[in-house]
């Protein structure tokens, strides 16, 4: 009997631990670490913050679900990975082996990154469910004394979909309270255009997002280099092309919202020869370590490089079907191991991406993420918004009943119609 732990209960160590169960049957034991309790749908949270979500609908106890599946869990930090030992030290002293580790913790968010920065300092999140919540009684505040805002992502961000998504559902809040006329709404991103996502763009993402912008009275700063946040003011440092200083802006704000850059959480990121200088694991093509063949990774926690070298440094995303077939390469390649054979499953590396406007949406198909692309497609329209509206549903409903299917194959693929693109 071997033991596969999965070190993070997200929407990539959840469905992991499933597929595990279910392609190495009984005989094997699976166990999930994850330093909290319960787990979080980190797509709603853009709904949280502005109130139309609440915390109790987008998470759940996770070690009810996993006993269910013969599933152990264990709710507590880890302090250390001992890759020699393949062990696991954990906050109270304890100490758990393992004889395949799976790392899906997600990131560190490096909000110390930009001084100032960060719900600790002066700018509102959407990365956690706690960040959500305390970005929603920042939004309640300032609703009483309503100003200009700024909405963007920070140098060597990855993720900018959610900072899209929050400036048009902030933006639509804001006019059905009849208030968006007092709030001036300013983007302020790393990327070096409107519409890059850290993708070098999908299609007509830069023209489509522009034209949205303005139809919702949204300015915007790109190539822009966030240096220091005070109190209700952001200082930002516009480049050109080439890197050089275009403008200095000392942008005021009531409001802000900006996404960090990430990094990898301190036990994953201490591993000597696991991970790259930003704490991010090192893998090969079968997502397994190229130090430690007994590691393997997925999501946001894995080394992917940029897709091109920026201005001011973004980073490459990692979207949820991307995160969804890496974790089906991992269990394929260790069941494989476990019955004598080589690894040889590999990860779709595609981005398809739903993004809710507020009352419209955006899909995105990039097959594959890095250019040049066999499928290059971007669309707008209420279904968007509608389909992940369904799809947090769906994808809520199958972490509680453990059901080890594709959820991003079969309903973002199948059920929108999409599946024809990659044919």
């Amino acid at each position: 009997m071997s033991h596969i732990v999965v070190l993070g209960a997200g929407t990539g160590g959840m469905p992991a631990a499933y597929e595990l169960r279910e392609k190495l049957g009984r005989e094997h034991r699976v166990t999930v670490v994850n330093a909290v309790d319960y787990f979080q749908f980190v797509p709603s949270n853009p709904w949280v913050a502005v109130g139309w979500r609440e915390r109790d609908t987008v998470t759940f106890p996770i070690g009810p679900c996993l006993a269910k599946k013969d599933i152990a869990f264990v709710a507590q930090p880890v302090t250390r990975i001992d890759a020699a030992g393949n062990a696991l030290e954990l906050a109270d002293g304890s100490r758990l082996d393992y004889d395949f580790l799976v790392v899906t913790t997600g990131p560190k968010l490096a909000f110390d990154e930009v001084p100032g920065a960060g719900p600790q300092g002066h700018t509102q999140s959407v990365c956690t469910i706690d960040h959500a919540e305390q970005a929603w009684a920042g939004y309640r505040r300032f609703l009483d004394d309503p100003g200009p805002a700024i909405i963007g992502a920070m140098p060597g961000a990855s993720c900018f979909g959610p900072a899209y998504e929050f400036a048009f559902i902030f933006s639509t809040d804001l006019k059905r309270r009849k208030l968006r006329n007092k709030v001036p709404i300013t983007y302020v991103s790393s990327e070096p255009y409107v519409g890059h996502l850290g993708l070098g763009g999908v299609g007509d993402s830069k023209t489509m997002l522009e034209s949205e912008f303005r139809s919702n009275d949204i300015k915007w700063i790109t190539n822009a280099k966030v240096t220091r946040v005070e109190a209700g003011k952001m200082f930002v440092t516009e480049l050109d092309e080439h890197g050089a200083t275009k403008k200095e802006h000392e942008l005021p704000f009531k409001f802000s919202m900006m996404l960090p850059a990430f990094k990898g959480v301190d036990p994953v990121a201490a591993v000597e020869g696991l991970c790259n200088p930003r704490g991010m694991v090192l893998i090969d093509e079968f997502q397994r370590s190229k130090k430690y063949r007994n590691i393997y990774a997925a999501g946001v926690c894995v080394a992917i490089p940029p897709v091109e070298v920026t201005p001011v440094p973004t980073g490459a995303p990692k979207t949820g079907y991307m995160i969804e077939t890496m974790i089906t390469a991992i269990v394929h390649n260790i069941a494989a191991d476990l019955a004598g054979q080589p690894a040889d499953a590999k990860a779709t590396w595609n981005a398809i991406c739903l993004a809710d406007m507020g009352d419209t949406g955006a899909a995105f198909v990039a097959l594959p993420q890095i250019p040049p692309r066999n499928v290059n497609w971007f669309k707008k329209g209420k279904w968007v918004h509608l389909a992940k509206v369904a799809f947090e549903k769906y994808f809520i409903r199958k972490m509680k009943t453990g059901s080890s299917e594709p959820v991003y194959e079969k309903y973002v693929l199948k059920a929108l119609g999409i599946e024809r693109l990659q044919k």
